[in-house]
């Protein structure tokens, strides 16, 4: 299978270009305020290689733009909005495929928890919480689903279920980890894993917003014959105290690095949090 170049991180690109995200809708608030800039962010990813745009829905959810003071019907045409700009960019671009995000649980509480999967919901109220806007990123347009930044066991079997109730629907999973073997919430990556393997309906299954030096451990520890996605944060670690991101991530080393992935097992590689449009080239320089 040829590798498969994903974009990198839109919140970081978008912030590159000027935007404030400093709001618990984070890069969602965007699609209210400037959508033009998304598109734009999407565009810049698609010049400098990817093969895939990820949409600025993984803040969004109807709870969070109500709580934002938007009524339910402009919450729906919002998320669906996410997908439109992402197709525009990618026909601007000539061709691409366009994965609408779909983030965890701890994105919306905007504490952190996504980082530790703590949440105060268990799999069925996951499952309540995460449908509504499922149906709407499902219908919206989409060739996939990303379901990213998943911390934890009882997320992951509640979105399994989501993929039953939606046959038609194809999406790739990916974990947040804590280290090389486990997601942030002790659960052990091959048995988070397990739960989609054999499933015609998803693409590839990994690890996303996690630490480069716990990729090729991670990719060792998946199976069940599924394609391996893996896409980093650059390396950077924030500081919650400080308020600011600590140490420095080379577009080049992470290029490398990519290739090394690519070598473990990995065929669709691109980045998360702090990666850039020359971290996409230099993957796509390296994986080629």
């Amino acid at each position: 299978m040829s590798t498969l170049v994903l974009d990198g991180g839109l919140a970081t690109r978008l912030e590159m270009l000027g935007a404030d995200l400093s709001d618990e809708l984070w890069s969602a608030r965007l699609l209210l305020e400037d959508p033009a800039l998304i598109r734009q962010a999407h565009a810049d990813y698609y010049a400098a290689g990817a093969d895939v745009a990820t949409t600025a829905s993984y803040q969004a959810s109807i709870p969070g733009f109500v709580r934002h003071g938007l009524d339910v019907a402009r919450a729906e045409r919002l998320m669906r909005l996410s997908v439109e700009l992402a197709a525009q960019a990618r026909d601007e671009a000539g061709g691409g495929l366009v994965a609408a995000s779909i983030g965890p649980y701890g994105a919306y509480l905007a504490n952190g928890a996504e980082y530790t999967g703590d949440y105060d919901l268990d799999e069925l109220g996951l499952l309540s919480w995460h449908r509504p806007r499922w149906e709407i990123l499902a219908s919206a347009g989409s060739d996939l689903l990303a379901c990213e930044t998943i911390p934890s066991y009882p997320e992951a079997r509640a979105l399994a279920r989501l993929l039953a109730e939606t046959p038609s629907v194809k999406a790739w999973v990916s974990f947040s980890c804590r280290d090389a073997a486990h997601l942030n919430d002790g659960t052990p990556i091959g048995e988070a894993a397990a739960l989609f393997a054999g499933s015609s309906q998803v693409v590839a299954v990994g690890v996303n917003c996690t630490a480069p030096r716990h990729i090729s451990g991670l990719i060792g520890a998946l199976s069940g014959g599924l394609p391996v996605v893996v896409y980093p944060n650059s390396g950077e670690r924030w500081d919650s105290g400080q308020g600011r991101w600590l140490g420095t991530a080379d577009p080049v080393e992470y290029g490398q690095a990519a290739e090394e992935w690519q070598r473990a097992g990995a065929s669709l590689i691109g980045g998360c949090c702090r990666t850039t449009p020359e971290h996409i080239k230099q993957i796509r320089a390296h994986v080629s």
